[in-house]
This record gives structure tokens, C-alpha cells and sequence, in this order.
């Protein structure tokens, strides 16, 4: 289906208001790259640097201020979609408005990674798999792998890409973790959602804030009024070593556990959901949060 068409079904679908697309997808963009499509900037980073100079990324969501899940697409958005050779969702709910563009793009002529998919999840399933070192390990082969499928002639500069990203850039990030790991496996800990529930169990915390009280957080519900006693208790009790909160989604009950904690003397480390600052590559953001985190547990200031 020519793109224009596509952006059409678009429109039908009530996704977006005005569109117009000038070409269907090719092969390659410029110099035969690869045009990729990347709904959020960490999985966006990932294939920019997989992808080197034979690829084109485009990010729809790029900057911490804006939140992936309330998201509205752009009419240059759909364009971008329809246009790309490449296109990477999160997938699990997290990001709907970006399947709802691929699925009326209807995926002619372009390959699709559904990171939920790929891992064998669901929705209702923990959707920040950018979260989860071993996905993320598992997304970066995948991209490798659909690199290799779409540009044959190029595979082995893929390969090349994925060991020196693999064993240089990301090297830092996976001996952030293991330090944590080596040094405070079984520190209680206390967290605002379930966002860093991924990256808090493969450091070895002991993440004892209750699933459902992560979960309300991340949904946007009003938490349990147990939960609510459960975490103040926690707090009061300095039954956590640290508190680790998300900054893009510091509603009033998370302001007033971050301030309940700082009265504690509890450390407080931010996070965010999409890198900050918003040119930081994924692996810089990480790392930066991950020293926060280790310099908390230490004792010292985040």
C-alpha cells in the first residue's frame, strides 16, 4: 500500500488529524540507509548506535518532559511510520498510540520490533523492559539481527557495531550493576513505581515497597490505603536503605513519601523514564543513575 494510503487509514482510525506523505518505502533512505522509526528515545539510542552510519533514527518521544503513555500522535509522526523501512515499539500497552500507527500503517514494505512480543510478555506484564538488563540485551541481538535481514550486504558491519557497543558502551553499564550487586546485595529498598523493579532485582536490592503500590503508581490509580500505611511505616521505621523515585511521574503521594524519606534521612535517588538530558545516549543516562544509586547506598549523597 503506497504511504499515502496508509496515512489515509490513519485518518480513518481516528489517529491523527491532517496528513500527507510523498513516498512509499524504499529499501534504504539517503546513501541507502536504513529509515528507522523508534516510539521512545532509549530504544531509539540502542539502534542509532547499532546502526552507525547505515541507518536513519527517528524518535517520536525524546525528551523527559513528555510522558510515552499519554502520548497523541502527529500527523508527522504517522509519516514517519509509513516511511520507515524500521519501526520499534515497546510494545505491552505501554506505548499503544504507536501499534495503533503501525497497525493502520498496515506494515507493508516494513519491519516491525514489538519489544513485548519479543520477550514473550503481555499486557498487564511490567512494560519498562528498558529497565530489565537482560532484555535489553535481548532487544540489542534482535536489532542486530533484523539489521542484518534488511541491509544483507552490510552484515557483518552490524556484527561489528553489536561487539563494540556490547563490549565498550555498554560495558560500564553492566559493571554499574554488578558493583551494586557485589557490594549491597539484600538492601532493603523502597521505590515510587515499578519502573526500576527490573534494574533493583538484577542489582540484588531487596525492593520492599508492596507490587500492588508499585503497580497503582504506574497505572495512574490511587494506591491501597494499607499500602499507603505499609510504606509510611517503612519510612518511619527506616526500614529502607533508600528511596528511589520516578521524576515524570512525582505525583502528590510520591512528593510526600519523597518528603517523609528526606525527613528519615533516608537517601532519595531520581530516575526518569526516558533519558535525561534528552541527547544523553542510553547507556550515559543508566550509568548516571546507577552512580546515584550506588553512592546512596554507600552512605553518601545521590
Amino acid at each position: 500500500m503506497h504511504c499515502g494510503l496508509r496515512v489515509v487509514a490513519a485518518l480513518a482510525a481516528g489517529l491523527i488529524g491532517v496528513a500527507a506523505c510523498s513516498t512509499s518505502p524504499t529499501t534504504g533512505g539517503p546513501n541507502g540507509r536504513i529509515q528507522v522509526v523508534a516510539a521512545e528515545s532509549f530504544w531509539g539510542s540502542i539502534a542509532r548506535q547499532l546502526g552507525g552510519d547505515r541507518v536513519d533514527v527517528t524518535e517520536i518521544i525524546h525528551s523527559a518532559d513528555v510522558d510515552p503513555h499519554d502520548y497523541e500522535p502527529t500527523p508527522a509522526d504517522a509519516r514517519h511510520v509509513a516511511e520507515a523501512k524500521y519501526v520499534i515499539v515497546n510494545g505491552l500497552g505501554y506505548d499503544a498510540w504507536a501499534s495503533d500507527l503501525v497497525a493502520a500503517d498496515g506494515g507493508d514494505g516494513n519491519t516491525v520490533l514489538d519489544v513485548g512480543h519479543l520477550l514473550g510478555l503481555h499486557t498487564g506484564d511490567n512494560p519498562h523492559r528498558w529497565y530489565f538488563p537482560d532484555d535489553v540485551d535481548r532487544v540489542i541481538d534482535r536489532i542486530t539481527s533484523d539489521y542484518k535481514s534488511l541491509d544483507p550486504q552490510h552484515a557483518s558491519f552490524y556484527d561489528e557495531q553489536r561487539s563494540q557497543f556490547v563490549d565498550n558502551a555498554m560495558k560500564p553499564y553492566h559493571d554499574a550493576i554488578a558493583g551494586i550487586r557485589a557490594g549491597h546485595a539484600g538492601t532493603p529498598v523502597g521505590a515510587s513505581e515499578s519502573v526500576v523493579t527490573g534494574l533493583l532485582d538484577a542489582a540484588g536490592l531487596d525492593l520492599r515497597t508492596p507490587p500492588s503500590f508499585l503497580d497503582a503508581m504506574s497505572e495512574g490509580n490511587d494506591p491501597s490505603a494499607g499500602d499507603k500505611v505499609t510504606i509510611d511505616e517503612q519510612i518511619a521505621n527506616r526500614q529502607i536503605s533508600v528511596f528511589v523515585y520516578n521524576a515524570q511521574n512525582a505525583t502528590p503521594d510520591v512528593q510526600q513519601l519523597v518528603h517523609e524519606a528526606q525527613a528519615n534521612h533516608i537517601p532519595v535517588v531520581t530516575v526518569t523514564e526516558t533519558p535525561s538530558p534528552a541527547d544523553a545516549t542510553f547507556q550515559d543516562w543508566q550509568i548516571a543513575q546507577l552512580r546515584q544509586l550506588a553512592s546512596a547506598l554507600d552512605g553518601g549523597t545521590p
